[in-house]
């Protein structure tokens, strides 16, 4: 499921990485004869027991290259107003009414994003700013793809960044669910890994209607497979679990709590569905999220346009998943990210063209909140990357590498991140 599609202004590139995901998917997708969600279905194993000293970790992946100076603007560098005549959100101390809403003085929000202004306060948003993958190109496909197995050097790994971590758990069989896509696909982040579901409907999760007598496909498939050989019965009775384990908690549910209202569109119901699967209690520990369309080369709308209504949608969302979990927020560590950032100077079509440096947004119970990290070059061009991007001073995997040690226990980050020493920069606690 393509989560909040592209806009009409994106690139072919960008057109093309979505057609290569969408074979990808397909891909997995071939094997599938009866089941609503078949081919990830039995690459599913469990875990021993809920582990209270690890957080679920939810990558939310904005697809097409965010403009990190839109989501986070630097409103104390002239250089920034000098570089987007219309483009810029204004400072603010203008009397402009769709002004930035000021962070530190320095850094602000703009209005699409105000929702999580208080988050911020409650220091449960740390911003990392000037931030990104150094060994990525301007190519989104390419970019994804290095980003998402965690590494420049793709011939050293056919795995994902998360995949990896979780592969280190060696955990023993039990039923849990510990990783999840709320779409149709897994993302290229979780490939390789055996506690993967893939879960777009908690409610239509199952077996397609088209079969009789409902009730009797379970010990069918049961009393099928289970003399069967090795590998097929493995994956047999993992699928089955996996049945069993959302079918406990498919009845009975009552929508979010505390009075959170999820926005209605695709990324808005993904967020929901993660909340609701956590809070089911069956050990969920990663929780992998798409919303696209961030290519914006023309007709950016920071303000009223395309990339407004996407900002919008993505501070509803975690404004309700946070509502929703209230106090369980401590054990929850979300990361926004994208593959690059945009050019620092707006092009001739209102737009941005594809960049280096943008900004990772890091929410959370224990987030060292409240503040944008970042080692500001500035934007004047002669500080700039090749002169017309923001350059990316803090490695993103320095990010990555630091939420997966302090809020999920890694211990082997060398194999997560292979072949790169990361750096803390305080960005949870």
């Amino acid at each position: 499921m393509s989560i909040d599609g592209s806009g009409s202004h994106a690139c072919e590139d960008y057109f093309n990485a979505e057609r290569r995901a969408m074979l990808r998917t397909a891909g997995r997708l071939c094997a599938l004869g009866a089941m609503s969600a078949p081919a990830w279905l039995p690459k599913l194993s469990f875990a021993q027991e809920d582990d209270p000293g690890r957080d679920l970790v939810i990558q939310v992946f904005l697809r097409g290259g965010a403009d990190g100076l839109t989501m986070c603007v630097p409103h104390g560098d002239a250089d920034y107003y000098t570089a987007r005549s219309t483009l810029a959100i204004a400072d603010p101390t203008s009397m402009s009414a769709d002004k930035a809403i000021d962070l530190d003085g320095f850094f602000g929000l703009p209005p699409a994003l105000a929702a999580l202004k208080p988050i911020y306060d409650a220091g449960e948003l740390a911003i990392v700013h000037a931030t990104g993958f150094p060994f990525v190109d301007r190519s989104h496909f390419d970019a994804m793809t290095r980003i998402e197995l965690g590494t420049g050097n793709l011939a050293s790994v056919t795995t994902g960044w998360l995949a990896r971590h979780l592969l280190a758990r060696q955990l023993p069989d039990a039923a849990r669910i510990l990783a999840m896509s709320p779409m149709t696909n897994i993302p290229l982040s979780l490939q390789g890994a055996a506690q993967t579901v893939a879960l777009p409907d908690v409610d239509a999760y199952g077996f397609d209607a088209s079969w009789d007598q409902p009730s009797a496909r379970a010990p069918f498939l049961d009393a099928v497979y289970s003399e069967a050989d090795s590998l097929i019965k493995q994956s047999s009775m993992a699928m089955l679990d996996t049945l069993s384990l959302v079918g406990s908690f498919q009845s009975g549910y009552g929508g979010p709590s505390h009075g959170a209202t999820y926005p209605s569109d695709d990324f808005g119901r993904g967020m929901e569905t993660i909340a609701r699967v956590f809070k089911a209690s069956v050990g969920l520990e990663v929780a992998c999220i798409d919303l696209n369309g961030w290519d914006h080369h023309a007709s950016q709308g920071p303000i009223s346009g395309d990339m407004a209504t996407k900002m919008t949608s993505l501070a509803n969302a975690l404004v309700a998943f946070r509502t929703d979990l209230d106090t369980d927020f401590d054990k929850v560590t979300i990361v926004v990210m994208s593959e690059f950032g945009r050019r620092v100077a707006q092009n001739g079509s209102a737009g941005t063209d594809h960049g280096t440096g943008g900004a990772m947004f890091v929410l959370g119970g224990n987030a060292n909140g409240g503040q944008v990290h970042t080692t500001w070059p500035g934007l004047h061009p002669d500080n700039l990357a090749e002169n017309i991007d923001l350059p990316i001073t803090i490695d993103a995997r320095d990010v990555l590498a630091e939420v997966l040690q302090k809020r999920a226990a890694a211990t082997n980050l060398g194999t997560v991140f292979p072949g790169y020493s990361p750096t803390f920069h305080g960005v949870v606690s």
